[in-house]
């Protein structure tokens, strides 16, 4: 449940607006609702600030349409991660207003009353191939309502093409860097800027990059201080992470 949505629920119950006996009624399931298949944390935003996220790739269609409705219901962000084409196609009939984006390979939802995006959180590649991991990360930036700034394809083959964008970098609370190959980028841009790094390793590249590994250990042996990294692939742990960072503020 959105905190801004309990906040509201509160003051109409002080003025009259509304019964203590109908607040009860909105607030009965605020812990969590049992689907059968599926338990969804309706609290989570509420105790850490994230929504209840949907993991989509080894859930039905039926359930990740289920758990969608349920959710946004409560007019609380959406999102659901590794939802394939196919899957997705339940969720957006039965709600419309959700969309689904191929790249990310995410559904999501924003409700109207959304606050506007806060901050500063800049996602970067090193490539194109990258860009699939790293929207995930940003669609998970921007239902934490982060103001969110792309930098594609900077990578160290090219490192100009990352210094031309420094200015923006040395403004951002918090950075996202996608690279797979030897995952050299985290470290370049950790050295250039006073905000945290949060590195994503990705699965690309050839054979001894052993499917994101390499760029894994790398980061992990970085010699830039303040960079932080997380799984192979994992967009939106390193989402939530910038997310957080973001918005404990200056």
């Amino acid at each position: 449940m959105d905190p801004a949505r309990i906040e509201r629920l509160l003051k109409d119950v002080a003025t009259g607006k509304i019964a203590v006996a109908e607040a009860l009624d909105g607030l009965r399931q605020l812990p969590f609702e049992s689907l059968g298949h599926s338990m969804i944390d309706h609290h989570r935003q509420l105790r850490t600030g994230v929504p209840e996220v949907i993991y989509g790739e080894s859930k039905t269609a039926e359930q990740i349409a289920e758990i969608a409705q349920r959710i946004t219901a409560r007019k609380t962000a959406l999102l659901a991660t590794r939802v394939d084409a196919e899957k997705a196609r339940l969720t957006c009939e039965r709600l419309p207003d959700v969309t689904y984006d191929a790249v990310s390979r995410t559904l999501r939802w924003l409700p109207p009353s959304r606050k506007k995006p806060q901050g500063l959180v800049c996602v970067v590649t090193a490539g194109t191939s990258d860009i699939p991991v790293a929207e995930e990360a940003a669609m998970t930036l921007e239902i934490m309502n982060a103001n969110l700034e792309r930098v594609y394809d900077v990578g160290v083959a090219g490192v100009h093409r990352l210094l031309d964008r420094l200015p923006l970098l040395q403004k951002a609370r918090a950075i996202v860097v996608a690279a797979g190959m030897e995952g050299a980028l985290a470290s370049i841009v950790g050295g250039m800027v006073p905000a945290p790094v949060v590195a994503l390793p990705t699965s690309v590249g050839y054979g001894a990059s052993f499917k994101g590994v390499a760029a894994l250990l790398g980061m992990l042996t970085s010699c830039a201080p303040g960079v932080a990294v997380v799984n192979i692939d994992n967009g939106f742990g390193a989402g939530v992470m910038a997310g957080l960072i973001n918005r404990r503020g200056r």
